[in-house]
């Protein structure tokens, strides 16, 4: 196992959590921990940055002071809420920064942490690292990002020792972790298999004006393009509501699609060519090697490849209503008024949030459902 922050190099299992349980305490809401994040955020939005990794800086916006204040505000009562204690976070390999979201929310709430990332980890998540130089010593003493390879007996004595176990990845990712046992207080939080969608108004469309639906469109590219359309909160197609497809809107999007890498322009062709053959798509488009539009009676839900984006049709939301179904996270939208919105997500089996175009990829601190902040405490009761 090697340690990534505080940069230690090799480490045994053993030793590392002797010296996170050793660590002075923190607070939930530690104003240390609030000053170290805040300093981490305005790294994640210098230019350099952001320009490297867009992703980031929608990262370092949700660091900010004034956020960090709101979300500690969610736990304003009269309970008495202190850290659980040790949470051990195991985040997903193709979605780079997602172990930042829970790991800050969780020094948040004063509680030691180690968090495993893979070793197929790469890119921004080289950057977030680069990110956390500046870290009071206290802060730093019970924090730690790992990596190693699968080592059963690592990732047995992590579990056995967290308080709360973090689960982020497939369904078949979180079945292989609950192996590993927890003590019998602990218990696990779990982020499995989702998959998320857009809907869009025709007529709402129709009446938007062309600034309106170009930056729309811009909004929905960064939903797409982030995290190569494989984060849970990615939308993989498009139903269009009271109408057809409009051809705007692929014309739009085809302009200011990013150039893929090779690899992940093969895998765009393979993924659309795979429903064709299944029968599933009903026409095919490919406008350049980064978008490939398909028209399907559904949306697909399935990981296709950055830029396949499925087109569908429903005469009305309340048509939509049975196609949903649990495992759905995030509907983005354009073009409904939020009674409309509203009443439609009363009606729905799955779905944790819906937003507008270019906010699907924006972490919350409420996340499939969850009120993080608050998962990561415990509630004492004081009586006299």
């Amino acid at each position: 196992m090697r340690q990534l922050f505080p940069a230690a190099g090799p480490v045994e299992v053993d030793r590392l959590l002797d010296e996170v349980r050793s660590a002075p305490a923190l607070e939930v809401g530690d104003e240390r921990v609030v000053d170290f994040l805040v300093r981490f955020a305005r790294a994640l939005l210098a230019p350099a940055v952001a320009r490297a990794y867009p992703e980031l800086a929608s990262l370092g916006f949700f660091l900010r002071r004034g956020e960090i204040r709101r979300a500690l505000a969610r736990l304003d009562g009269d309970e008495l809420r202190l850290p659980r204690g040790l949470v051990f976070h195991v985040p997903p390999a193709n979605v780079d920064t997602i172990f930042v979201y829970s790991w800050a929310l969780s020094a948040l709430a004063g509680n030691r942490n180690v968090v495993r990332l893979s070793p197929r980890s790469a890119g921004a998540s080289a950057a977030v690292l680069d990110a956390l130089s500046d870290v009071d010593p206290v802060v730093a003493a019970s924090q730690r990002i790992v990596t190693y390879d699968r080592d059963d007996a690592v990732t047995a004595a992590l579990s056995a020792a967290a308080d709360l176990r973090v689960l982020w990845g497939g369904d078949a990712t979180v079945r292989a972790l609950r192996r590993f046992e927890l003590a019998p207080h602990a218990r696990d939080l779990t982020f499995p298999d989702r998959s998320s969608f857009a809907v869009i108004s025709a007529a709402g469309w129709a009446r938007a004006s062309a600034d309106e639906r170009r930056a729309a469109v811009e909004g929905f590219r960064n939903d797409v393009f982030w995290f190569d359309q494989a984060a849970c909160a990615s939308p993989r197609g498009v139903y269009w509501v009271g109408g057809p497809p409009a051809a705007e809107f692929r014309s739009l999007l085809a302009s200011i699609a990013p150039a893929p890498e090779p690899a992940m322009a093969v895998q765009n062709r393979v993924g659309a060519y795979g429903v064709a053959a299944d029968g599933v798509a009903t026409r095919i488009a490919f406008d350049g090697p980064a978008l490939t539009t398909l028209e399907t009676p559904d949306v697909v839900r399935d990981w296709l490849g950055a830029g396949v984006v499925t087109q569908s049709r429903v005469s009305s939301l309340d048509e939509l209503v049975p196609k949903v179904v649990r495992r759905d996270q995030t509907i983005t939208h354009f073009g409904f008024s939020r009674a409309e919105l509203t009443d439609f997500a009363r009606k729905l089996p799955g779905v944790d949030r819906l937003v507008p175009f270019g906010s699907a990829l924006q972490f919350a601190p409420v996340w499939d459902g969850y009120d993080l902040l608050a998962e990561f405490t415990r509630i004492v009761t004081v009586t006299v």
